[in-house]
């Protein structure tokens, strides 16, 4: 059997980039024929690794139950699911104390950690963040800060808020890199500032994680949560990593089979034992095919961040380039100076609503992007407003491995086109989103 999490990433060198699925995907045009896709829509789910698609169909003949089943194929289902937490540990360089709890996302994660705060617990939060990060705080001692124009100031905002919360356990919930603009955050002088505070760190790294390498050590968090969704893994899971003492002291997430360790009495008078372990938060049968695809896509990412890192800052270059001279374009952006910053970036175009955008784009181009407030509504329109435009929606190019210098290129000769002749197509608002009036293209086949 050479089913294993620990193999080396076999078909994958240093100098190479992760190759995806659906690389060479056609789609159909409104005008007539298919092009290959162009999916410039990475920062909200990004395609499935080769190699966890691979490594999930060796899997899936030996999936079964865990923790609890005696049959040989358990036994290989539970070794692989808690084999994981290591690899998930050291894919962000955490603390050997750590704990390690399988969610289905981030926003599941935050939800997880706001349900494990100790009575009275303040939080501070600016108001940037994805809703992920942004809403599982309701109810409790919030402060929340309005992302100053340069990151000295937003450390500074960090110090003064926590010098004004209560007395009592403190947390500093914050994104790693921006799901709007792109920008990273100054993560490791905020947490600085935090210790000085005496309070805990919490990193979301959904878009930072599948870009650079995350080092809870270095950054000296305390919390970190991310998505295999953004992280080349589409089946569903997530984690939060760190430090145990909250989320043990925590009633279980959720009440159920997995986080009890005994069940006594009656159906009208129960007692519950709960277990003591990560598993208290980990009810019900785990999405074991989910965490496993979830680390072998950590493992070949960290197989390769120089080679990503290169690919992607070259990529993003050369969007930047192109759409400089599109006639009204404004980009959204968190900080006045230039930062470093993942390959995502949101923009308005003068005249042109992004929701009609982003449908042109598809139906005559074969263009993925996202258009709307992406879940940082907060954020989005603000920085609209900063870059003195009007609306309330953007549109969104977020890079990554399946990217090409062809899509880049095609998406801003797209642009060019489209504002100065405009759509070669008609377009209407079908259920509150623009669309092609009489659709001509076929659904693939597995929908009919």
């Amino acid at each position: 059997m050479t089913l294993a999490l620990d193999r080396s990433a076999e078909t994958v060198t240093h100098q190479d980039i992760p190759a995806v699925v659906g690389a060479s995907l056609r789609v159909p045009l409104v005008t007539g024929g298919q092009i290959g896709y162009a999916n410039l829509d990475h920062a909200a789910s990004a395609p499935c690794l080769e190699a966890v698609q691979s490594a999930v169909n060796e899997f899936l003949p030996w999936y079964a139950s865990v923790h609890r089943g005696a049959g040989f194929a358990s036994q290989v289902s539970t070794k692989l699911y808690e084999r994981t937490r290591g690899v998930l540990r050291r894919f962000v360089d955490a603390r050997a104390t750590d704990a390690v709890v399988f969610t289905r996302n981030t926003t599941d994660s935050f939800n997880l950690l706001a349900r494990s705060l100790p009575k009275n617990t303040s939080v501070v939060v600016f108001d940037t963040e994805h809703h992920a990060a942004l809403l599982p705080w309701r109810g409790r001692n919030v402060r929340r800060i309005a992302t100053p124009r340069t990151r000295l100031e937003a450390v500074s905002a960090v110090d003064s808020a926590l010098a004004e919360s209560p007395t009592g356990p403190r947390l500093v919930v914050l994104t790693g890199a921006s799901n709007v603009t792109g920008e990273l955050l100054p993560v490791k002088e905020i947490t600085a500032v935090a210790r000085r505070h005496g309070a805990r760190v919490a990193l979301d790294a959904a878009q930072l994680a599948p870009h650079r390498r995350v080092s809870l050590r270095e950054l000296d968090v305390d919390y970190v949560a991310l998505s295999g969704h953004k992280l080349y893994a589409p089946f569903g899971a997530g984690a939060l990593i760190g430090r145990a003492d909250w989320l043990k002291a925590a009633p279980p997430y959720l009440a159920g089979g997995g986080a009890t360790k005994l069940v006594t009495g009656e159906a009208d008078s129960l007692g519950v034992v709960w277990n003591t372990g990560m598993e208290r938060h980990e009810a019900g049968s785990p999405n074991t095919v989910g965490v496993y695809a979830l680390g072998v896509a950590c493992e070949r990412l960290s197989a390769n961040w120089e080679a990503i890192g290169e690919h992607e800052a070259a990529l993003l270059a050369r969007l930047r380039r192109g759409l400089a001279g599109l006639p009204g374009f404004a980009e959204l952006r968190l900080f006045d100076a230039p930062v470093d910053r993942v390959a995502t970036l949101s923009f308005v175009v003068e005249g042109f609503e992004p929701g009609w955008l982003a449908a042109v784009l598809s139906a005559e181009y074969g263009i993925g992007v996202r258009d709307g407030a992406f879940c940082a509504h907060v954020a989005t329109r603000r920085l609209i407003a900063e870059a003195g435009a009007e609306g309330q929606q953007a549109l969104r190019v977020s890079l990554g491995l399946g990217t090409t210098d062809e899509q880049v290129d095609r998406l801003v000769l797209a642009l060019r086109q489209i504002a100065a002749r405009g759509a070669r197509w008609e377009y209407t608002r079908q259920d509150g989103r623009w669309a092609p009036v009489g659709d001509p293209r076929d659904l693939p086949p597995f929908l009919d």
